[in-house]
């Protein structure tokens, strides 16, 4: 997994790419999420478009950023998500935990209601 970072205006946009596995992409995504935390940014969506594969512990890692998030007092949202992963999230039940949107202004968006 790779991750791309940028802003905007006080909600961070993190894009993900390639599988999400567990193992390295454990420390790097949940090593991101404490330092956005540390920074005070901690409404955060996920980009996932470029997302191929997401496995039960990619899955596993999404839901504790969330709940890091969470008692953080901030907010986690998910757009632009391929069938694949859709269906994994649909099938999970996790669809009803994660905010997730069709686009990425659909989501920015989402955090003024």
């Amino acid at each position: 997994m790779k991750i791309k970072q940028r802003e905007v205006g006080d909600i961070v946009v993190l894009e993900l790419s390639g599988k999400i596995m567990g193992g390295d992409d454990f420390d790097l995504f949940n090593n991101t999420i404490k330092q956005l935390i540390a920074e005070g940014k901690i409404d955060i969506v996920l980009n996932m478009s470029r997302v191929r594969w997401i496995n039960s512990t990619g899955l596993g890692l999404m839901v504790s950023a969330y709940t890091t998030l969470v008692k953080n007092g901030g907010r986690m949202k998910i757009c632009e998500m391929s069938d694949r992963v859709d269906n994994i999230l649909h099938v999970t039940q996790l669809g009803l935990v994660f905010e997730h949107y069709d686009k990425e202004e659909d989501a920015l968006a989402s955090f003024q209601d």
